[in-house]
C-alpha cells in the first residue's frame, strides 16, 4: 500500500436505486471501473442547474396556440370558412414561440 499513487480513501454511501443508475451510466461509457468512473465524475463531472422561466413561457404558448389551432380547425370543418384574421392569430403565436424558442436556445449556448 506505501507505493501507491492514491493513498487517500474515500468512502461515498448510496441506495440501491442510486447504485442502479451509476452502474447504468458507466454501461453507457462502456466502463466496468466504479473507482475511475466516479473519480473522474467527481474531478470533472459537473452538475447543470438550469432555471430558464422563458421554458414555462414556451410551454405556456405551445399550450395555448395548440387550443387555439384546434378551436380555428373545428370550427374551419363546422363552416367550411378560413378567416384571415384566424390566420393572422395563427401566424403571431407562431412568432412569439419562435421568440421564446429562439431566447431559451441563446441562453442555453451561453452556458460554459
Amino acid at each position: 500500500m506505501a507505493k501507491r499513487k492514491r493513498n487517500i480513501q474515500l468512502k461515498v454511501r448510496v441506495t440501491p436505486e442510486e447504485r442502479a443508475m451509476i452502474e447504468t451510466k458507466m454501461a453507457q461509457l462502456g466502463t466496468t471501473n466504479m473507482g475511475a468512473y466516479l473519480r473522474k465524475m467527481a474531478i470533472d463531472g459537473y452538475v447543470v442547474k438550469l432555471d430558464l422561466p422563458e421554458l414555462r413561457e414556451l410551454v405556456s404558448l405551445l399550450r395555448y396556440s395548440s387550443n387555439n389551432l384546434n378551436q380555428l380547425t373545428r370550427r374551419v370543418h363546422e363552416t367550411g370558412r378560413v378567416y384571415a384574421a384566424d390566420m393572422e392569430d395563427i401566424l403571431q403565436n407562431q412568432e412569439r414561440i419562435w421568440q421564446a424558442a429562439s431566447g431559451i436556445l441563446s441562453r442555453l449556448a451561453a452556458i460554459k
